[in-house]
């Protein structure tokens, strides 16, 4: 994965471009079922196989065959990405931005792994990912960065249809990400644009002026869920819940 380092990012956040093809976009896309979506404010979503518990457990299925193929298999076979997690990939939560929508800076959180891998569909957006706010001075053990005056630094990470981003390490930890909610991303040049050197077509970017005109956009936003119902165990088994190891 030391090609696909994002240079200018929170270590470790990695960006492949083109990892699925034009074909199996098409067929991920016609395969999400659409008597599934719940509907939210700013976007509408599916997890997949089920959502989390009230104490973020999951209940354990197969993850459907055309998750599993091609992006489940493409993804254990780049090799470590998920090989510290204990069940490997076993959930995924699909998010819908229709151009103008977003969601405001979060974390995952601890109830998965600390890896993430997310496959982007139907158009391009930005991420803003950015440092976590400084906790208050007087409390014991707060860490100011010095090198920026004690300002959060931010990132802006350009996902293309097809590509994936995977955020592990201190980017995960360390970091918020969110989308912001605009028709229309300015500004995105190499000096702005943090995976500038691996984006797999920034001619078109530059051809409009270092603008992206939002389209719809459906990211796959695979994890390891930690606490795993032991009923769903029995039932599925470990091997068949998508094991990336």
């Amino acid at each position: 994965m030391d090609a696909y380092l994002i240079p200018d990012a929170p270590s470790s956040m990695y960006y492949i471009s083109n990892f699925i093809t034009a074909e199996e976009e098409e067929f991920i896309l016609k395969s999400i079922p659409p008597n599934r979506w719940v509907s939210l404010s700013r976007r509408r979503l599916q997890s997949v196989p089920s959502r989390l518990t009230a104490n973020n457990t999951l209940l354990p299925s197969p993850l459907p065959a055309w998750l599993e193929k091609p992006v489940v298999e493409r993804l254990k076979s780049l090799g470590g990405i998920f090989v510290r997690a204990p069940h490997g990939i076993n959930h995924c939560l699909i998010n819908e931005y229709l151009p103008g929508q977003g969601i405001m800076p979060h974390e995952d959180g601890g109830a998965y792994h600390p890896v993430v891998a997310t496959v982007s569909l139907g158009g391009s957006i930005v991420l803003e990912v950015t440092q976590k706010r400084t906790a208050d001075p007087e409390t014991p053990g707060a860490v100011e960065d010095q090198s920026t005056g004690g300002e959060k630094k931010t990132w802006r990470i350009l996902q293309e249809p097809r590509s994936l981003l995977v955020t592990c390490g201190s980017a995960y930890t360390d970091t918020l990400h969110g989308i912001a909610e605009v028709v229309e991303d300015v500004d995105l040049s190499e000096q702005t644009v943090a995976n500038w050197s691996l984006l797999g077509d920034k001619d078109i970017i530059i051809a409009h002026g270092g603008r992206n005109e939002r389209l719809t956009r459906t990211s796959l936003t695979l994890r390891d869920v930690k606490k795993v119902s032991e009923l769903g165990s029995k039932l599925f088994g470990k091997t068949k819940i998508g094991n990336g190891r």
